[in-house]
């Protein structure tokens, strides 16, 4: 049978899609059986899995991929009817086998031609299939004999197999969902446009039977776009399972590698991220979790001599709080010395033996995210360079969002980022200064107060005010932004109080305008990027404004105080 090749591109992007998914899941599985050995349900489903990749890539012609999961599904199946053991040794051939059935999926979908050398992989499984490979097993194995027989009986009787797993569900391009999300965004301004409008025409007129037929139908518009935009961003929203579900495999890799003994805990896999933000994170968390195994989880010898558990732990937690979603990642090694870091900055030349006497404890440990900064003391495969953390705080800065850090020499550390829940349809609070309206994200105000211009104080040069025993620093929009320094002729003004993690400030403006809500557009290549910028967006009336990003505020409050 020979398909179009159109058709034959929609059916090996099916089995690409569907394939990785599988493995996807596959890593987490093959942690669960280290733990549990002898589960004849988990090594059941995971030789299906094998076993549904070996016959897609068979129908498609990708020999390859084929001989590669015949060996496994081999191994796979004298495990499941326990002619053989699981042990760690076992296990990493099992692995090493899945690492190289990823790559051949990728040489497929990048349509390079590759070949792969498959010998070694295809060898170690052949010498544990034929009894030369020696390992001790990790747990006396009980595999019942009816495990094979529970297999039997689901292929016996397919159609209640397919008919217990099947989705409701179909695969949808990226493309267009981003394009409905578009027009949903276009509704809304269209939808704030009319309000505005239905607002002056109650002002400017008597009431009518006309007038309330037209504040009806504005209020159902409201109603029925609010739903909408809703449901178009949980179609974009995914859990942040899809990045945590790599972390198991990944520790456990590490920890071998480097002779630990590391756990992992994971919580909150289920919180809903919009894919853009699951996507930007990920290499953040890689990044980060490696640093723990690397630098901070102590050997299982160093941590009984400190009277520590032999084993690490590293938490993985992630959770709702507002508008925003709370990712944080613990860990129980050595932590980080605030001094030690200033003094390494310092002879580092990364900043001056003054400034970095000045530091506060979460300014200083901030510095680990300042380019070329790395207190390893060798370079590794893992580690060591100086450059990541900085590319860490850009990529989170990117959507923006926001890393703090709290560590305890001796306890540990824990670095939280503060993401936003989607990057499109943003609630704003709209303000003005020198002349010039711009949005806030509402997510960042803390709270709104009125004052006078006596009220701000002068401390070494930089402007503060005093709210309710508080010292906040504090930055005027209209200089900051339009750089003049001179003041607006307004006597009352407003401070809106900006929380970033720990860190808090207030921005002055002339006046309010309001909450609403916007659709966040990029600045396009020769804007983008610019400091204390994050997009623009077209209000209800139909003007351009800029949305502030308020990390690239904090950043020039932060340097112009320790400056």
């Amino acid at each position: 049978m020979s398909f179009p090749i159109d058709e034959m591109d929609d059916i090996i992007n099916d089995f690409l899609a569907e394939a990785s998914e599988s493995l996807e899941q596959l890593d987490q599985k093959f942690m669960d059986l280290e733990k549990q050995p002898n589960d004849p349900a988990l090594l059941n489903d995971i030789f299906r899995s094998i076993h549904t990749i070996k016959g897609a890539a068979g129908f498609l012609g990708f020999q390859q991929m084929v001989d590669v999961t015949h060996c496994t599904e081999d191994v796979l199946n004298k495990l499941r009817k326990a002619e053989m053991f699981v042990t760690p040794g076992i296990m990493d051939a099992i692995l090493q086998s899945v690492d190289l059935i990823k790559l051949l999926l990728n040489n497929i979908k990048e349509k390079n031609g590759r070949e792969e050398d498959l010998k070694p992989t295809v060898a170690l499984l052949h010498d544990i299939l034929e009894g030369r490979f020696k390992d001790e097993p990790t747990a006396a194995p009980a595999v019942p004999k009816g495990a094979e027989a529970e297999e039997e009986h689901k292929q016996a009787r397919p159609d209640e197999a397919a008919a217990a797993t099947k989705e409701q569900s179909i695969r949808v391009d990226l493309d267009r969902l981003d394009s409905v999300l578009n027009l949903a965004g276009e509704l809304v301004l269209s939808r704030n446009r009319l309000m505005r409008l239905g607002g002056k025409l109650s002002d400017s007129s008597a009431e009518s039977d006309l007038h309330s037929h037209v504040n009806e139908a504005i209020a159902q518009l409201d109603l029925v776009t609010t739903d909408l935009q809703l449901a178009v961003m949980k179609m974009r929203m995914q859990p942040i399972a899809k990045v945590f579900n790599k972390f198991p495999r990944m520790v456990r890799d590490l920890a071998r590698q480097m002779e630990k003994e590391v756990e992992l805990h994971i919580s909150g896999e289920e919180t809903e991220l919009d894919k853009t933000v699951i996507e930007e994170i990920g290499d953040p968390l890689v990044h980060i979790v490696r640093n723990s195994i690397d630098h901070a989880v102590e050997s299982p010898a160093e941590r009984e001599a400190k009277g520590k558990p032999r084993c690490g732990r590293v938490e993985l937690a992630a959770y709702q709080e507002g508008r925003n979603i709370v990712v944080s990642i613990m860990d129980d090694g050595k932590g980080m010395d605030p001094e030690a870091l200033k003094r390494s900055a310092v002879e580092k030349g990364l900043i001056p033996a003054e400034e970095a006497e000045r530091l506060t404890k979460s300014d200083a440990l901030n510095i680990i995210f300042i380019p070329g900064f790395s207190t390893a003391k060798a370079v590794s495969n893992i580690s060591g360079r100086g450059v990541g953390m900085d590319v860490v705080k850009t990529n989170v800065s990117r959507i923006n969002g926001t890393i703090t850090i709290d560590s305890e020499v001796g306890k540990g550390t824990r670095i939280t980022f503060r993401l936003p829940l989607t990057l499109a349809i943003i609630q704003a609070l709209t303000v003005e200064a020198g002349g010039e309206v711009y949005g806030i994200p509402l997510s960042n105000v803390i709270e709104n107060i009125r004052v006078t211009a006596n009220e701000i104080k002068s401390v070494e040069g930089r402007e503060v005010i005093n709210i309710r025993d508080r010292i906040y620093p504090v930055v005027r929009l209209g200089s900051l932004v339009s750089g003049s320094s001179a003041p607006s002729e307004t006597e009352w003004k407003y401070i809106v109080i900006i929380g970033i993690g720990e860190k808090h400030f207030g921005i002055l403006v002339d006046r309010l305008h309001g909450q609403e809500e916007i659709v966040m557009k990029s600045m396009g290549e020769y804007l983008k990027g610019t400091e204390g910028v994050a997009g623009a967006c077209i209000t209800g009336d139909g003007n351009v404004i800029l949305i502030l990003d308020m990390a690239g505020l904090l950043t020039s409050v932060q340097r112009g105080f320790v400056h």
